[in-house]
């Protein structure tokens, strides 16, 4: 299965879960990468229990459980990091923290060295809990870049990857205090197989939000822009313009990169402009929806047309009407169902 998924990931460029969606083709290699780590640990446990070093069952464990921590633990964490896509965080401190896997393998094999074992669960443990308040810290950073940056929150980035963290953790545990119980060695197997359909559906179904096309064109639009229209205090006649008049802010997951190239400047002095005044981009976007949505609204009571606040909804840019609902009572202090019974 973890062959079959990690072939998939890496040779299929579009998504067969949802077509709609364009996922990171980064992600989708290094979600291809970590499956086949999968796979390679199930081949060389195999091998070296069969096959080779099947009389010295410590040099056995030393080799194997070094292939196991230099291969699925680092991809595993790249992955992780991959799918927070506020920015590319450097990935070379988790080749270095792989080092004394290495060097304390090469020496226990030479010394013939007993406590192996508990060198890589202690060191694993800390590894772990660095990574583990590293990549929550991430995630903060990273809600609170997808709440300035996109006015529809409905991607809910934040909780799957918690989950995909949690899932392996899990696994983690159940192979780190098996003692060769056969319901152990299944439940771990059980385990494996839900790891590798998460990680096809994760990849699946996120989708991007830089794509690499605006990111060029944004570097493009910065270094041949003018001194004169990097001007923060032009960008409110800019947003009347390019936004408001044309209503750009009913597309459908209109993020702050398009809406910067949609007014010639950068990303940089748009969430400049918004910080200035106080707002996000978020709460820009949702502002002028729901004066829309108002004033549809408003238009159809007075022609006495018969339509819901979900149809409404969706000609104001929103395609769940939770998110809306949300959007509405944070803006006018009242529910969707409040509001019209006393303004309609």
């Amino acid at each position: 299965m973890a062959v079959l998924a990690g072939l998939y990931l890496w040779l299929r460029s579009g998504n067969a879960m949802n077509s709609e969606t364009e996922s990171p083709k980064g992600l989708r290699q290094w979600a291809a990468a970590f499956l086949a780590s999968i796979a390679a640990s199930h081949v060389w446990w195999a091998l070296l229990g069969t096959i080779w070093l099947t009389d010295d069952r410590l040099i056995r464990n030393i080799v194997a459980i070094t292939l196991d921590r230099v291969t699925f633990v680092p991809l595993m964490m790249c992955v992780l990091l991959r799918m927070l896509q506020d920015r590319h965080r450097p990935l070379w401190p988790i080749a270095v923290a792989m080092v004394p896997f290495f060097v304390v393998a090469v020496v226990a094999i030479v010394i013939h060295y007993d406590y192996f074992e508990w060198f890589v669960e202690g060191y694993s443990l800390q590894l772990s809990l660095i990574f583990i308040i590293y990549y929550v810290h991430a995630l903060r950073k990273y809600g609170r870049w997808l709440h300035d940056n996109f006015a529809d929150l409905e991607h809910k980035e934040l909780w799957q990857s918690l989950l995909l963290l949690a899932c392996i953790l899990l696994i983690y545990v159940v192979y780190t205090t098996n003692e060769g119980a056969l319901a152990v060695e299944y439940l771990a197997q059980v385990l494996t197989l839900v790891i590798i359909a998460f990680v096809v559906w994760r990849v699946e179904t996120l989708q991007i939000l830089l794509p690499e096309e605006l990111e060029g064109a944004e570097e493009t639009v910065e270094t041949e822009e003018t001194e004169e229209s990097r001007e923060v205090s032009l960008i409110g006649s800019l947003l009347v313009q390019h936004c408001e008049a044309p209503k750009l802010y009913l597309q459908y997951d209109l993020k702050l990169t398009q809406l910067a190239l949609a007014l010639g400047t950068n990303r940089t002095y748009l969430g400049a402009y918004f910080a200035a005044r106080g707002e996000t981009y978020n709460s820009y976007i949702n502002r002028l929806r729901i004066d829309h949505f108002i004033s549809l609204c408003q238009e159809a009571a007075a022609k006495g047309q018969n339509v819901t606040a979900q149809q409404l909804s969706a000609q104001s840019g929103y395609r769940n009407y939770t998110t809306f609902s949300n959007a509405f009572k944070q803006r006018t202090g009242q529910t969707v169902t409040q509001w019209i019974k006393n303004n309609t």
